[in-house]
């Protein structure tokens, strides 16, 4: 009596989204055990000008456009007495650069009259600057203080997480507070960075690479099949 291998689809084993999310996570840091924040900065200000400018446009284009904007406005002062046309000028090439260029000298302003110049390190502080949500802040807190306030959701974690049944929301908010109570807070930033570089690399928008996925076995929506062992007849 032998065995012989069968490919099926079949549903995924049965877990919890904890279970799920913490398999996930160990395997997101095989995957991508050096994965860091792609944006480049030297400073909390020029880490926060810089997620700002990265709201609808690539990390590439931001790292391109940021060395003469900062050789030019290297600090929050720089930025807040900078003439306005010439920062739109500099950030044009990011999109929505006259409203992202308005928020960034309306924040580096605040930054300087209320918190003495320094990128204020709360995130209650960080909501009140102009252009500031969740994501910019929570981007902020963890790369240039260490501080995990919670999980950075850009379109990438928020695909995924849905994709992945982690949650069943589409609002980035609600997807942040499912995500936090399904991993360690220790995580919450690694674990953004990852499944951003997952959805870079694999799990694209239109065309999800399922067949090469190693997260496939652990995903209800991955159309990969499963390998099961089947007893031959006799």
């Amino acid at each position: 009596m032998g065995t012989k291998i069968v490919s099926v689809s079949i549903t995924r084993k049965s877990r919890s989204k904890k279970q799920r999310a913490l398999e996930i996570l160990v395997r997101l840091k095989h995957l991508y055990p050096d994965a860091t924040c792609s944006l480049n900065y030297s400073t909390p200000v020029q880490l926060l000008v810089a997620t700002i400018l990265s709201a609808q446009c690539t990390d590439e284009r931001v790292n391109k456009v940021t060395p003469g904007l900062f050789s030019r406005f290297p600090d929050a002062a720089s930025l807040a007495n900078a003439d306005l046309v010439e920062l739109e000028n500099l950030v044009r090439s990011t999109g929505f650069y006259r409203n992202k260029a308005k928020n960034i000298q309306a924040s580096c302003r605040m930054i300087v009259s209320e918190f003495d110049s320094v990128v204020p390190n709360k995130m209650e502080q960080l909501l009140r600057l102009p252009g500031v949500a969740r994501k910019t802040a929570n981007v902020v807190l963890a790369h240039a203080y260490g501080i995990n306030a919670g999980v950075t959701v850009d379109t990438h974690v928020n695909r995924l997480s849905q994709r992945l049944g982690l949650t069943e929301h589409s609002d980035s908010i609600r997807i942040e507070k499912d995500l936090m109570g399904l991993l360690p807070q220790a995580d919450w930033e690694n674990w953004s960075i990852r499944l951003i570089y997952h959805g870079r690399a694999v799990c694209k928008a239109r065309s999800p690479a399922c067949e090469i996925c190693q997260l496939a076995d652990l995903c209800p929506t991955s159309n990969k099949p499963v390998l099961i062992v089947r007893q031959q007849e006799p």
